[in-house]
């Protein structure tokens, strides 16, 4: 049996950690260098960064952060926002990241997938999906630059594509349900899964534990990141973990199992 990830999303902004709802309202909540120590003294499993005015700005900001960070949070990395290029992606592997995501620079270049993908495998490359969905039933649409700019480009063609190109893992946030607290977009996910044969992330309106059951439900691939729910304490690691596990779902060993 797959172990679950459960994934904790940072969104950083200059020197602090920020978060809106449908990514709107953007709000300070404090020192993303806490919060990530926070949660990995809590159990998770992995953190995600993303920048999000990298891609605005044409930089990236995050690159001493990681270093810093990376020396007292021992799980996985994964950083995005404003990598353009392969060389961008080695720096940050080179910082410790194990992983860069990619949504803006892979629309406006998709070769950029491939090189990076060739250059140091597909087990590091992560798509991200920014996804909001259109009046026309089961259609939902690509977003870039934190959800400021449509591309109208099909969110299940683009992500096809991206994976033909050597993309690893897809990390699907519903723009919709974003900081809602309200649920997933089950929809979305269902959709995203049925075409997917990679790890998927389901991102984007978490607020209970029954919400992550819901979404898990869908497909035996489907992991979980959070955001809003862990940020503002509605829900703790260590719960989840403890509801995953009483439910019979495998998740990675943490500090309720020590």
């Amino acid at each position: 049996m797959n172990k679950i990830r459960l994934i904790g999303r940072l969104d950083i902004k200059g020197p602090n950690l920020i978060k809106g709802v449908r990514f709107e309202g953007l709000r300070v909540l404090g020192d993303p260098e806490q919060f990530a120590i926070n949660y990995y003294e809590q159990g998770i499993d992995e953190l995600i960064y993303i920048d999000t005015v990298a891609s605005l700005y044409g930089r990236n900001n995050l690159l001493e952060f990681v270093k810093k960070v990376g020396k007292k949070t021992f799980v996985p990395i994964t950083v995005g926002g404003g990598i353009r290029s392969v060389e961008d992606a080695q720096k940050f592997l080179n910082a410790g990241a194990d992983k860069v995501a990619i949504n803006s620079a892979a629309v406006n270049n998709p070769d950029i997938l491939e090189g990076i993908a060739k250059r140091f495998g597909s087990q590091c490359l992560v798509l991200i999906v920014d996804a909001k969905k259109l009046d026309t039933q089961k259609k939902w649409e690509i977003y870039t630059l934190q959800g400021r700019e449509r591309t109208k480009m099909d969110v299940i063609n683009w992500i096809k594509k991206s994976i033909s190109l050597g993309v690893g893992e897809i990390l699907v946030t519903s723009i919709d349900q974003d900081g809602t607290l309200k649920g997933y977009d089950l929809e979305l996910i269902k959709e995203v899964s049925e075409h997917v044969n990679i790890p998927l992330v389901a991102c984007g309106g978490a607020g209970t534990l029954e919400n992550i059951e819901d979404v898990l439900k869908i497909s035996k691939n489907i992991n979980i990141a959070l955001g809003t729910a862990l940020h503002k304490k509605i829900l703790k690691i260590s719960q989840i973990k403890t509801f995953l596990k009483n439910k019979g779902y495998s998740t990675r060993i943490s500090n309720i199992d020590k």
